[in-house]
């Protein structure tokens, strides 16, 4: 079983925690972590393009000239795709770009992020993350004595506005809580700040 140190928010040791295997120690798959991220992006896109087709557009009712004798290519409205002003061919139309993943993979998936942030050193345990105050310095303050000042999953067991809106506008730095933690979060941060009682949390759930 993995073994990390577990700091408080000053960057000191305070003690060791043991990682489940089952979800801290796993062989990670790329395949699964990819399929996740790509239906992540895919659930951010909005889908909200739209353009008319020539059935759609105003005008064109009438043939701009005679089908024979003019020399010219034939015509039979103006706002055929080709003209300008015309509709467009295979137009884009609102749609919803989600799909849906099984929930085996989606589990596979999460547990090997989590077991690949543990295979690189890149997950801090911290005993109690907790801010008296609405105050960001705090939080930077943290963050620079676990050294993990750049990109940064600061990850909750729990909501807790305090911290969530003392971290909003650190740049490079999101939170969540063991709800709402996600694939693409977990590879796209450089390192994974976790609060003690949110591991055990985790292995609750994904054991």
């Amino acid at each position: 079983m993995p073994n990390l140190s577990v700091v408080n928010m000053e960057g000191k040791a305070v003690g060791t925690i043991e990682l489940a295997d089952s979800v801290f120690g796993i062989e990670p798959n790329a395949a699964v972590m990819h399929q996740m991220v790509v239906n992540y992006l895919a659930a951010q896109r909005q889908g909200t393009q739209s353009a008319l087709t020539r059935a759609e557009v105003s005008g064109g009712g009438k043939k701009p000239w005679r089908q024979k004798g003019t020399g010219r290519a034939r015509q039979g409205s103006t706002r055929a795709p080709q003209w300008t002003h015309g509709g467009i061919v295979f137009a884009p139309k609102p749609r919803s770009y989600r799909f849906t993943v099984n929930k085996k993979v989606r589990r596979l998936a999460m547990k090997s992020a989590l077991s690949s942030k543990v295979m690189g050193n890149e997950v801090v345990v911290v005993d109690s993350i907790k801010v008296d105050d609405y105050k960001t310095k705090t939080i930077v303050a943290m963050l620079k004595a676990v050294e993990a000042e750049k990109k940064a999953l600061i990850v909750l067991a729990d909501a807790d506005s305090k911290v969530v809106k003392s971290a909003n506008n650190i740049p490079g730095v999101k939170t969540a809580h063991v709800s709402t933690l996600n694939v693409y979060d977990i590879l796209n941060a450089d390192k994974l700040v976790i609060a003690k009682d949110a591991v055990s949390k985790i292995e609750e759930v994904y054991a």
